[in-house]
């Protein structure tokens, strides 16, 4: 397993450095990575290299936000410069965002690291629906919440007397989230291990036959009249399309009003987007949902993998329905083997891919500084639909765009440089946040991370109220 790269960047037109790996794998012309400066200094400190991981991934989206900008107003590449201070603050978001000056809740009491007969799991229970199939995998009873500790005490007696992969196979089973603490070396030796090391970065392809070439729309954001549909959650697809919409796309999220989600997250990626219910298992919201697809040029999805087929939603599908759509579409494990169709979350897959170990002490596994495999999984999906809306003008056709968390993660262990453990950094948030009323309160927030010369500096609006925008375009 490689360790962290530096605090001072490498030259983004070394084939070695991070960015220019992450540009090569969108395809992207390697004689635009001169138009990339770093400056500024974070602090994202670690064993591995996440400042790397950070700075390359923000780079590489800014860079082909830059280039979809200079299509749409005929001229150069304008330059982007990545300020570390903003990277390491748009990292942190989703733990610095405030609300009237509350913190948000991160992790609910049932998503840590137990200690189990033969070494430790990862459990997220940070869903209601999650926190049951849990606690009935493991054979307690639901009502475990209203002890003071949460349950806390009942589940680690439990997990105690049991095997880790034993845990994760009956809590999986049962639709639950639990993930065996592994080695690097036992992950490589996994056949979904295996599967995910054998993968590109992110994968683009041309689905649904040619479809008609995209015309710029002139000078303005990049994403200027382009509408996108977002059907992800936490936390990865939200920075995607939250990164759309601070782009200038009209970016309209639909949940279903069956699924619990987090208000606080969407504090921290709802900005500039608006937010609806709607269920495709309902004849009039199918109807809404199949309107709203008519007009649009780009869908996200980050559900479960076969989670969207059953109403028609595979990326073919999409594309037949809609000619020259982008697909972009995310999963924790990717696409191919075993635990394809598994769910999972960033802590997960730190905890099998050996991040966990190789972050954690004597006494205990540890995490990232940061949701790292999140936040750069999110910004290479975006820069992976900027590249194919660029794409469009010259080639037309329908476009599919796939990344996944464990492909992150490998990259983070096993494809960006080595160096010393990176430092703190003289670093402080202060400079990167901004706050701003709304009729929800005062909301504290990072500012863009992703930039370039005449590109916009914050959103066009705060998040709002989760779900209660109408299903309609903007006019």
């Amino acid at each position: 397993m490689t360790h962290t790269s530096p605090g001072a960047p490498r030259d983004p037109a070394d084939p070695a450095s991070g960015t220019a790996g992450a540009w090569a794998a969108l395809g992207g012309d390697p004689a635009l990575l001169d138009r990339v400066t770093f400056t500024g200094a974070g602090a994202l400190p670690s064993r591995l290299p996440v400042e790397e991981l950070a700075r390359s991934t923000v780079a590489v989206c800014s860079l082909a936000a830059a280039e979809l900008a200079a299509l749409r107003d005929g001229g150069g590449v304008p330059a982007v410069r990545v300020d570390d201070g903003a990277v390491t603050t748009a990292f942190l978001g989703d733990r610095l965002v405030r609300v009237d000056g509350v913190a948000p809740t991160t992790f609910a009491p049932l998503s840590r690291f137990w200690r189990t007969a033969d070494g430790w799991v990862r459990t997220h229970a940070n869903y209601p629906h999650h926190r049951g199939r849990l606690l009935a995998a493991l054979g307690l009873p639901k009502d475990t919440d209203t002890l003071p500790d949460g349950g806390v005490a009942d589940v680690a007696a439990t997990l105690g007397g049991r095997r880790a992969r034993d845990v994760e196979e009956t809590v999986c089973t049962a639709g639950g989230l639990a993930v065996a603490v592994r080695t690097a070396e036992e992950w490589a030796a996994h056949p979904q291990g295996a599967a995910v090391a054998g993968r590109p970065l992110l994968v683009t392809d041309r689905i649904g036959g040619e479809g008609p070439r995209r015309a710029p729309g002139g000078p303005g954001l990049p994403c200027a009249g382009l509408r996108v549909l977002d059907l992800t959650r936490v936390l990865a697809g939200p920075v995607a399309s939250r990164t759309l919409a601070l782009l200038g796309a009209d970016v309209l999220r639909i949940d279903s009003p069956g699924l619990p989600e987090s208000q606080e997250a969407h504090d921290d990626t709802g900005l500039g987007k608006r937010s609806a219910l709607l269920d495709l298992a309902r004849r009039a919201d199918r109807a809404a949902f199949e309107e709203l697809l008519a007009s649009a040029d780009v869908v996200l999805t980050g559900y479960r993998p076969g989670a969207l087929d059953r109403f028609g939603l595979t990326p073919q599908a999409l594309a037949g329905r809609r000619p020259g759509l982008v697909v972009a579409r995310l999963s924790a494990w990717g696409r191919h083997g075993p635990w394809a169709g598994r769910r999972g979350f960033d802590s997960l897959v730190q905890a099998a891919s050996g991040i966990a170990l190789e972050e954690g002490d004597a006494t205990s596994p540890g995490a990232l500084p940061a949701q790292a495999l999140d936040h750069g999984t999110g910004y290479l999906l975006a820069a992976g639909v900027l590249r194919s809306l660029t794409d469009q003008h010259t080639a037309g056709g329908a476009r599919l765009v796939e990344v996944a968390l464990a492909q992150t993660a490998a990259w983070l262990t096993q494809g960006l440089p080595a160096g010393p453990p990176a430092g703190t950094g003289a670093y402080t948030p202060g400079p990167w946040l901004t706050e701003r009323a709304t009729p929800r309160g005062s909301l504290r927030h990072a500012l863009p991370a992703v930039a370039y010369v005449g590109g916009p500096a914050d959103w066009a609006s705060p998040s709002g109220l989760l779900g209660a925008d109408a299903p309609a375009w903007r006019a």
